[in-house]
């Protein structure tokens, strides 16, 4: 029996090892015309397999450089492009930079932190009140999706002073959305109920 785990390893897998085979006999062919001939027909075939592909930019290039690969290179043909250099193939990619970014509280984010210093710049007034108020709610509902325990009101308070820098407190009688009110609201269980009460109003 011939397996394909005694057959030598596919260098693109995707393209199949009826395509291999093609490329392979190809690159067996003396006449250079004819083999660029024998080429160009398979770079269409390869574009046939994947047709959801072609609006992508440089489509025929990346063909072009796959039909290389497969040949391993050895592949004598006028190409439309510079095939990629077995060594470019090979390298490792570049380390991708990361910026180093503090964030004091990683549950609640960088973004809640940059609205916190927003918010404590407002003016005293009902608008920097309802922007606190929504920021808070939103502060306990990321503790809960993190943590996955309760949390008290006093404990989103003390964190959004603290990020604030003691400008944005609370007063004693203030009172967060309690927590099952604010897991449930997003939950599918309601978006279904909601759901279905628009669709049969009573």
């Amino acid at each position: 029996m011939d397996y394909n785990s005694n057959r030598k390893k596919l260098f693109l897998p995707e393209y199949g090892r009826n395509i291999q085979n093609m490329v392979n006999h190809i690159m067996a062919i003396e006449d250079r015309d004819e083999r660029n001939r024998a080429a160009r027909s398979l770079v269409d075939i390869m574009g046939n397999m994947y047709p959801y592909l072609r609006d992508i930019n440089d489509f025929k290039h990346k063909l072009w450089d796959h039909l290389a690969i497969m040949s391993e290179f050895t592949l004598d043909i006028d190409y439309p492009y510079d095939p990629p250099s077995p060594s470019l193939l090979h390298s490792k990619p570049n380390r991708v930079p990361y910026s180093a970014i503090n964030i004091k509280y990683l549950h609640y984010g960088k973004i809640l932190e940059d609205l916190i210093e927003k918010a404590a710049e407002y003016e005293e007034g009902a608008e920097r009140d309802l922007l606190i108020q929504l920021l808070a709610n939103h502060m306990k509902k990321c503790y809960l999706v993190w943590n996955k325990d309760s949390v008290t009101d006093d404990k989103i308070f003390e964190d959004i002073e603290k990020l604030s820098g003691g400008r944005i407190k609370f007063s004693e009688d203030y009172k967060l959305t309690d927590s099952k009110d604010l897991l449930y609201r997003s939950s599918p269980a309601k978006k279904k109920l909601q759901q279905n009460k628009r669709q049969n109003p009573k």
